[in-house]
């Protein structure tokens, strides 16, 4: 690896202990961050109706302990780092979370919880929590992309079957916690120290099945939470914790490593406008499928008249959304359906909701059913070798198809929806909120969350997270008193 005067981790602490105090960062990223509070609100909303919910829920008031910070869903206050578990699993529950590409992780659902809940608990400025958050899911996007490897067109942990985004969200939320709690560079520095002890998560359950993967984004909001309590309390971590010998690098990602994306321009550029929000409640390797599904019930197709149907995507994605062929073919529950290419372009034909594909789409009754089942099994997941050249800065399909009458076509889609020049507009993202919001609560409960995330600017998080608890939904407490 390259040679630093100063260890990696004393440049990322230098660098998150310089923006705490940059006046500009609220007037570059504040709007951007304010997004991201959104639609991590809106997504955890929706997923308290899920299992999860229940699960998670029962865990953090079993731990107990001094009530700080919010759990969404209940009207109650529970630790700071039990707040960011709990919270950090409903943001990434539905898959539904924004992603960074090309490093194909999901920076916010980690962050996000850990900077709301500690700003929470310490009653922290709103500058103080831009700044907390632009760092974290900087840092947490610069560590994936450290182990982005360009020759192999895909993420050095996702080859080794690791997942990128609980692993470097660790680091991220403790970094971003780090700055909240007050700590200085040192303390920054051993909260990444600590953290790079902390961070984990495997991918198997995407091709196998299993509800592990709904928790890793909320057990890497806590552990980074729990490092930076840690480091603030005096515990520290080696010097040399990402680049050395038996550092996070070497561990996760071997040699093949790329510190120039970790370190170069920190402080100058940014890979904030680099990560996307999602249209469609599933994993983003489906939703050019989703993408050319849609485009081809505009052009009058349907379902009925496909006789065959053939889904090329990058090689790299075809072991999370097509391997095994007969399991993506035939998903068995709602979550699983999320990872299937194959229900994914089925769910597009034959439901709709949200904008386009919505939740209602994958639940397990959908999953099953027997004219989507029918519709995934004649749709055959292949490599295209543009799909592939293009991955993963850009996700995309080359879709073609044969109808029971001979007609034969195709659907190329360079780029997923959400992302480049498909960013999703104001009155989408709108959209998405309130559909996720109303899973969980009604109409005029939504629209006084909406109207409190309007004044957050002007408020602070432990006004705003207030309110929400007071907003319980039902199915998490049966007090319910809005604004």
């Amino acid at each position: 690896m390259t040679s630093y005067d100063k260890p990696i981790a004393h440049l990322l602490a230098r660098f998150a202990a310089d923006q705490r105090a940059n006046p500009m960062l609220v007037e570059r990223f504040g709007e951007d961050i304010h997004g991201r509070i959104v639609d991590v609100l809106g997504n955890s909303l929706a997923a308290t109706t899920t299992a999860v919910f229940p699960v998670t829920s029962t865990v953090v008031r079993t731990w107990g302990g001094a009530p700080h910070a919010t759990a969404i869903g209940l009207n109650q206050r529970v630790p700071t780092a039990s707040a960011t578990f709990h919270n950090g699993t409903l943001a990434h529950a539905l898959d539904f979370d924004d992603t960074h590409l090309p490093s194909v992780l999901h920076p916010s659902a980690s962050v996000i919880p850990a900077v709301i809940a500690t700003a929470e608990a310490v009653d922290a400025s709103y500058d103080a929590l831009v700044a907390a958050a632009a760092v974290g899911i900087e840092i947490t996007n610069r560590l994936g992309m450290a182990g982005y490897d360009d020759a192999l067109g895909n993420s050095v942990f996702f080859e080794r079957g690791l997942h990128a985004t609980s692993i470097c969200g660790t680091l991220g939320s403790a970094v971003a916690v780090a700055m909240l709690l007050g700590g200085d560079q040192d303390v920054i520095g051993h909260a990444i120290g600590l953290a790079a002890s902390m961070g984990a998560g495997l991918l198997e359950a995407n091709r196998t099945g299993g509800t592990v993967k709904k928790i890793h984004c909320g057990w890497a909001a806590h552990a980074g939470t729990v490092a930076a309590e840690l480091a603030v309390a005096g515990l520290t971590g080696p010097p040399t914790v990402l680049e050395g010998r038996f550092g996070f690098l070497q561990a996760h990602c071997g040699d093949r490593v790329d510190l120039a994306a970790l370190t170069g321009d920190l402080g100058t550029g940014w890979t904030l406008g680099d990560v996307g929000f999602k249209p469609y409640p599933c994993n983003i390797y489906t939703h050019p499928v989703i993408d050319a599904a849609l485009m081809l019930r505009e052009r009058g197709i349907t379902a009925d008249e496909l006789d065959w149907v053939e889904a090329g995507v990058a090689k790299p994605t075809l072991r999370t959304i097509a391997e095994p062929p007969e399991k993506k073919a035939s998903p068995t529950t709602g979550y699983e359906a999320q990872f299937s290419g194959p229900y994914a372009f089925a769910a597009a034909m034959l439901g709709g909701g949200g904008l386009g594909v919505g939740l209602q789409d994958f639940t397990d009754a959908a999953a099953v059913e027997p004219q989507r089942r029918a519709l995934a099994g004649r749709v055959r997941m292949v490599e295209s070798d543009t799909a592939t050249a293009a991955f993963p800065r850009r996700i995309s399909c080359v879709l073609r198809y044969g109808t029971q009458q001979g007609q034969v076509g195709e659907i190329a889609i360079p780029v997923n929806r959400g992302f480049g020049a498909r960013t999703l507009t104001a009155d989408e993202h709108l959209m998405k909120f309130r559909s996720n919001a109303s899973t969980a609560l009604p109409a005029p409960q939504v629209e006084a969350l909406e109207m409190a995330l309007q004044r957050l600017p002007q408020t602070s998080m432990t006004d705003l997270m207030s309110g929400l608890r007071q907003l319980a939904p039902s199915h998490g407490s049966p007090d319910r008193k809005g604004y």
